[in-house]
């Protein structure tokens, strides 16, 4: 009985390690959007009301506000957001490597965009000529 008392507190132990660890990159995510909002004159709490947030993400990246419906589709939801998190680098002045970035390690990338140097610009981009 004592192996299972044991294992059972390593078991919490660990449970609570990556709770922490979730608890603080969800914390960093949201202080990532709160900023990025913030440098494109959107107001930062929108981070913390989900749906909403991704609304206010539509605009900061110049995409229309009924998009929001087409998150909702499977499939449909994964193209729509690389193309909104591509406009998104592209108002922000980033290249390509950086919106690859954005897409797989956004954990990574959204801080540096949010607590970075990087400025917001609301005119649309200008296709490479």
């Amino acid at each position: 009985m004592e192996s299972n008392s044991q294992a059972g507190c390593c078991a919490g132990a660990v449970g609570g390690v990556v709770l922490i660890v979730e608890l603080a990159l969800i914390v960093l995510i949201i202080a990532a959007m709160w900023r990025i909002f913030t440098k494109a004159g959107q107001p930062g709490w929108a981070a913390l009301i989900p749906i909403y947030n991704v609304y206010v993400m539509l605009q900061v990246a110049g995409k229309p506000g009924w998009w929001l419906i087409l998150f909702f589709i499977p499939i449909v939801n994964l193209v729509i957001a690389i193309i909104t998190v591509a406009a998104l680098g592209a108002k922000f002045g980033k290249g390509v490597g950086f919106v690859i970035g954005l897409i797989l390690l956004p954990i990574v990338f959204y801080p540096m965009l949010g607590f970075g140097r990087a400025q917001y610009n609301a005119a649309p981009a200008l296709p490479p000529t």
